[in-house]
């Protein structure tokens, strides 16, 4: 019995672990271009913190909230646009050699006054973060971006579909 107890609880415990989710539909991202087109919902946004990483988005939390439909992408093969909380917003970027990645400044948003925005993103920092990235990749069918902070933090940028 304590056996069977100590398997179901390590089993549960397990369960517990926070990890980005893969997309239920993955996307095979052999070049950017394989992403055109598509639906892109944040999943998460994490910074390099001392000792790990600080998750400072996860889709789960905005979904229980309900405001799952805020902080899209959609991008062609010049311009990335989406929503975020709750203004659109654009850029055009340009791709470089081994992913690089530059999103042209500035970013163009509308100006719409928020009534909802998660605590530990506001849409300023989001466009921060999304003006800053340098380098794309894939990951587990979901495209991961890398940027920095202002004080020059890693910043994780994971979108899904």
């Amino acid at each position: 019995m304590k056996i069977l107890m100590s398997l179901i609880l390590t089993a549960c415990l397990m369960g517990c672990v926070s990890t980005p989710a893969a997309a239920p539909n993955p996307v095979n991202m052999n070049n950017f271009a394989d992403g055109a087109g598509k639906d892109w919902k944040l999943l998460e946004i994490s910074i390099e913190s001392a000792f790990n990483r600080e998750i400072v988005f996860d889709r789960k939390t905005l979904v229980k909230e309900g405001s799952g439909e805020i902080f899209t992408m959609k991008f062609d093969a010049e311009m990335i646009s989406g929503v975020a909380a709750p203004n659109r917003y654009s850029g055009p970027y340009t791709l470089g050699e081994n992913r690089a990645i530059t999103l042209t400044a500035p970013m163009r948003s509308t100006l719409m006054a928020s009534l909802f925005q998660p605590e530990k993103l506001p849409e300023h920092e989001f466009f921060g973060y999304m003006q800053n990235i340098y380098e794309w990749r894939p990951a587990n069918g979901n495209l991961e971006f890398l940027s920095k902070t202002e004080n020059g933090r890693e910043v994780r940028i994971i979108f899904g579909q």
